[in-house]
């Protein structure tokens, strides 16, 4: 980094992507949450389905991902990083309205409704499917700025791995009220069953008016480029990115690290509700709810709500925890993880999943600092290329839904993420040794 480069301040746009990967991880979370509810509102004549459409609302945003990864790296080329950020973020304000589309349609139309083998279901949850994948399409684009931007950009007193895990705390901070602003906000506090499409509006017209606002004030900020962590436009880069091993494995274990972090988040409520209908309802402290500032929340978007927070708790504490090499803590967590996951299985027991949020906290960072070493002006759009990986997050969620309707319950679905665990330590132990660097 030049001298001119270090006197730039980076204070005003590290805070401002901090915030945004705040939105981003809030707005993720919040529609993984919607499952349990539409599969009640927009699903009750899906049959024997019902778990394969819910899960197809996660499917459909984390696909955004692969087909969207490098539309972000080359507006970062063209337009820079403050140029895609807007871009980003009226991409999501158009996913935001289409939300609104689908439950006001689904009010307006009840009887617009399209069969599928034995389902019927209708046709505004195709609407809201589609606004997920756009919602999914913005969180993509601005990941490809954030994730390379907080790695690169000089702010006094932290390294690269304390800025990505400041910015994963805010992520965490996201994830972990999502659940409870869909629970008790979105439905206040009302149970699965007394949800109706019709509260869908107001909400998604709210966060439309809200990202307005955000985006014309991100217009008006200063959020100068970082030197040498992309290519200028028009210029062509020698290498192929698939050249670089360690980035290539990367991108396969991230395909595992989403898939088995929103699998966890999205799906156990979903499990814990099935549990519930065999054994009765889970309890609290004695209280088969919890009530919190007036509102009343029941123990399936608790455990969510947990498992996201256990994220956040372990974001914070790997921040302070900057001096052990990623490479290590990404072996202990995956093992960890790993253990916790097999012991739910065999006790049938969702909690001990909550507590598999603390080791999936740092596993991101660790990821993409190890996938990104040594390739200098390759980084923009190697951020890009990572974003295929997150798929992972659309396929496993929805592979792990039908198999529970396939088996007939969930608990022996969550073999999937033993194998992502797995697949993790690997890349830890062997496919994270950097063979030839950019150079």
């Amino acid at each position: 980094m030049t001298t001119q480069e270090k006197q730039i301040n980076y204070i005003g746009p590290f805070v401002t992507l901090v915030f945004l990967f705040f939105v981003v991880g809030f707005l993720t979370t919040a529609n993984g949450q919607f499952q349990g509810p539409l599969k009640t509102a927009f699903l009750e004549g899906a049959a024997d389905l019902k778990n394969t459409f819910a899960t197809l609302i996660t499917f459909s945003w984390f696909l955004a991902y692969p087909l969207t990864g490098g539309i972000g790296s080359a507006w970062v080329t063209k337009y820079g990083y403050k140029g895609t950020l807007v871009r980003g973020l009226f991409v999501m304000i158009i996913g935001l309205f289409i939300f609104f589309l689908s439950s006001w349609y689904t009010v307006q139309f009840p009887d617009s409704k399209i069969q599928i083998l034995s389902a019927s279901v209708p046709f505004g949850f195709f609407i809201f499917l589609l606004g997920s994948f756009v919602v999914g399409a913005s969180a993509t684009i601005l990941q490809v700025v954030i994730n390379p931007y907080l790695s690169a950009c000089t702010v006094k007193g932290t390294q690269a791995i304390q800025r990505m895990a400041i910015g994963g705390s805010a992520n965490s901070i996201g994830t972990t009220i999502a659940p409870f602003f869909v629970t008790g906000i979105v439905f206040g506090g009302l149970s699965m069953e007394q949800v109706q499409v019709s509260q869908l509006m107001v909400p998604f017209i709210a966060l439309v008016i809200i990202m307005l606002i955000v985006a014309f004030v991100v217009m008006k900020l200063s959020l100068p480029d970082v030197k040498g962590t992309k290519a200028e436009a028009g210029e062509k880069l020698e290498k192929s990115l698939w050249s670089f091993s360690h980035l290539t494995l990367g991108v396969i274990a991230i395909f595992f690290y989403v898939g088995v972090e929103v699998a966890i988040g999205a799906n156990i409520n979903l499990y814990a509700i099935e549990q519930e209908s065999i054994h009765g309802p889970f309890s609290f402290f004695g209280s088969r709810s919890l009530t919190l500032f007036g509102i009343n929340f029941a123990i399936p978007a608790l455990m969510a709500t947990l498992y996201w927070g256990g994220m956040l708790i372990g974001r914070l504490v790997g921040s302070s925890v900057s001096k052990v090499p990623p490479r290590t803590q990404l072996i202990i967590t995956t093992v960890s993880a790993a253990t916790l996951t097999i012991f739910a299985i065999i006790m049938n027991n969702p909690w001990l999943l909550v507590a598999v949020g603390l080791f999936h906290s740092i596993m991101w960072g660790a990821i993409f600092t190890l996938s990104i070493a040594g390739l200098g002006k390759y980084t923009s759009i190697a951020s890009g290329v990572f974003m295929i990986g997150v798929v992972g997050g659309a396929i496993l969620p929805l592979l792990q839904g039908i198999l529970a309707d396939m088996a007939g319950g969930w608990r022996w679905t969550w073999t999937i993420v033993v194998f992502g665990e797995i697949y993790m330590l690997y890349y830890a132990l062997i496919g994270s040794r950097v063979k030839h660097s950019a150079g």
